[in-house]
């Protein structure tokens, strides 16, 4: 069975899914071509690349602080109710940068818009289960993760058309609107009930997440091990752009090309997903979505021409797609409901940190190292992280069994 044929099957038999989705398209688009938008208007406003480095801080400061109570809260109210707010917090903040003049009402509310996408991971991830059929679930979240990444890849391409027509401000107007269409599309989607648990503080809440979260091997583990690839991907997010010009000698369209066969192969590796299978099964996927990684990461390093590179850089983003999806589903698959959305919520806030980390850790590395040495360590700790995680997962799942979250 092709891959399409599962994600053909969900929009066929699942019609409330069909409308989630072309709303969740249509934001994945505008997102990808504000991104462009965003950065050159904050560098029009501050003239500085200081306004750069802020406003790509405004998007992860947000989930690494606020992901556990982001995930308390979509495990304590509906969380059809927190995906709408969510994406009223964002069409409010892309509307309010668009109109509102300066830069530090743009960096305030790009916190804003960062704050909004903390609380809608969480809540959607852990919601998907109440919107489709337990056996459609795999390649809903494979679609999820699949249509927001080609919006990241094609919204750019789309940004570039818009600039010579419009100005950065319009596109930041029209992306709000974007966020207000999927809001109104999720009153009417079922996201399942707020799980039943007994009352309590939303601090304590949170703070029982973190210890499900913590306590718990296997979740534990996978967690631990995303945050890490985030970290290295973080030097291979730093470096592409030295290693495809100064390197390589490729132009600046050239280095456009890598970013964009990577962006498609994350997504491909996403639909990869829609199969589901055993625990595992999926757990495999996982580990080899690893180690491709790895292998990529390193080949990007070694690349001796800009094709080699472009093999190397797809092949990346397959594995980073494959690692993506399947993690989620292991996630959906290990934790309680009850549980789920607080658990997605450390997830993000770990990941979030990791890959500013290594942002950082890339930038201190690289006035001493050659860019080439940075991907070559970037896929060794990679490498590691495989290792390390094939070790304590292997057991679990060769044992046809799981682990569940501890109840708390």
């Amino acid at each position: 069975m092709s891959l399409a044929a599962p994600t053909t099957d969900l929009l066929r038999r699942e019609p409330q899914a069909r409308g989630f989705f072309a709303a969740h398209a249509q934001s994945s688009l505008g997102t990808g071509a504000a991104y462009v938008a965003l950065l050159v208007l904050a560098y029009d406003r501050l003239h500085s690349p200081w306004a750069i480095t802020l406003i790509l801080l405004a998007d992860m400061v947000p989930p690494t602080v606020l992901g556990p109570f982001c995930g308390a809260a979509a495990d304590r109210w509906s969380r059809r109710s927190c995906a709408v707010v969510a994406d009223v917090i964002r069409a409010v903040a892309f509307v309010g940068i668009g109109l509102a003049p300066g830069f530090a009402p743009m960096l305030a509310l790009a916190l804003l818009a960062g704050t909004g996408a903390a609380l809608f991971r969480p809540a959607i991830l852990a919601g998907l289960p109440g919107l489709v059929h337990e056996d459609r679930l795999a390649p809903a979240t494979s679609l999820y993760g699949a249509l927001e990444d080609l919006g990241h890849t094609l919204g750019p391409v789309l940004a570039a058309g818009l600039l010579l027509v419009a100005a950065p401000d319009t596109i930041m107007v029209a992306n709000g609107v974007t966020f207000a269409i999927s809001a109104l599309v999720l009153t009417r989607t079922p996201l399942g009930t707020a799980p039943s648990e007994p009352a309590t503080s939303l601090l304590r809440q949170t703070r029982d997440g973190l210890q499900a979260t913590m306590e718990n091997r296997v979740l534990r583990c996978l967690i631990v091990a995303s945050s890490s690839i985030l970290l290295f991907a973080g030097f291979f997010n730093v470096g592409e752009l030295l290693l495809a010009k100064d390197t390589l000698g490729a132009s600046s369209s050239g280095y456009s090309v890598l970013v964009a066969v990577f962006g498609l192969g994350v997504a491909a590796g996403s639909m990869t997903g829609s199969k589901g299978g055993s625990i595992s099964e999926i757990g495999s996927r996982y580990l080899g979505g690893l180690l491709l990684v790895a292998v990529a990461f390193v080949a990007c390093g070694l690349a001796p021409v800009y094709w080699a590179a472009l093999a190397a850089f797809a092949a990346g983003g397959v594995g980073n797609g494959l690692v993506l999806v399947h993690e989620r589903l292991l996630l959906q698959r290990l934790v309680p409901d009850r549980l789920m959305g607080r658990v997605f919520g450390v997830k993000d806030a770990l990941t979030s940190g990791a890959f500013g980390a290594g942002f950082v850790c890339a930038g201190l590395l690289l006035p001493a190292i050659d860019t080439r040495v940075l991907f070559v360590l970037a896929g060794v700790g990679v490498l590691a992280v495989w290792v390390a995680a094939s070790l304590v997962l292997r057991p679990t799942w060769a044992a046809g069994h799981a682990v569940p979250a501890p109840a708390v």
